[in-house]
């Protein structure tokens, strides 16, 4: 397995919590995105880059920015379709 090189995020989410209205969170199963998940989310959807120069911005491949990409859009669907709830993790001091 090769090592993991350091990614490059930028963007700090406002809010860290997203939930369906209405119902408490003690009731609600939670699916956490990871901070290269909403990185790539951000690049991509928002941004409107290509794949890969979203992954140039990140510092990793394009096939590798192309499985976070398509893991964060599963997570999403998933917490919509599913009525649960997105955390998103914070991300570690020491990426840049």
């Amino acid at each position: 397995m090769r090592p993991k090189l350091c990614r490059r995020l930028r963007f700090r989410p406002n809010a860290l919590y997203f939930k369906p209205q209405g119902v408490p969170m003690h009731l609600l199963e939670e699916i956490v995105l990871l901070p290269d998940e909403i990185e790539a989310l951000k690049l991509y959807e928002i941004d409107g880059l290509e794949q890969t120069k979203a992954a140039l911005k990140m510092n990793i491949s394009q096939p590798t920015f192309a499985r976070i990409l398509a893991s964060a859009q599963k997570k999403v669907a998933e917490a919509i379709i599913k009525g649960k709830a997105i955390k998103i993790e914070k991300r570690e001091n020491n990426q840049t």
